[in-house]
């Protein structure tokens, strides 16, 4: 959990080869699927479009066989720039019931959506807005 959580400070700091190495130990030490996400959602910032596209390809593998994980997918899109997709994802969760939507106000993963219209929608309808 530490690393993934220094990860995060230094995705917030724009030091992604620092967070991605992070990330790297965090999955290693773990196996969260969060951290998986993490490792994805840094890779797309630092510019890395084939590593994290590979990493959504191995968590919509993941999502097959387990438990759905679209809130966690939606990160890596949103980190990828692909709001539509995101959004996606997103919705997934919402119906779903995924339970990754209690982080929907706080996780700094999914800033880049906040200005979108349908954050606004997708939080009221979770329950954060009226």
């Amino acid at each position: 959990m530490g690393h993934w959580c220094l990860g995060l400070a230094y995705v917030g700091k724009k030091m992604y080869t620092d967070a991605i190495r992070e990330f790297q130990k965090a999955r290693a030490a773990g196996g969260c699927p969060c951290e998986l996400a993490a490792l994805g959602y840094a890779y797309a910032l630092a510019g890395n479009r084939s590593e994290a596209q590979s990493i959504l390809r191995e968590m919509k593998a993941l999502t097959q066989q387990a438990y759905p994980f679209s809130y966690l997918i939606a990160e890596v899109y949103a980190g990828l720039g692909e709001s539509d997709r995101a959004f996606e994802w997103l919705n997934k969760a919402y119906e779903q019931r995924d339970y990754q939507l209690t982080w929907l106000k706080l996780d700094p993963m999914v800033d880049s959506l906040r200005a979108d219209p349908r954050f606004q929608d997708l939080l009221r309808r979770v329950g954060f807005t009226r």
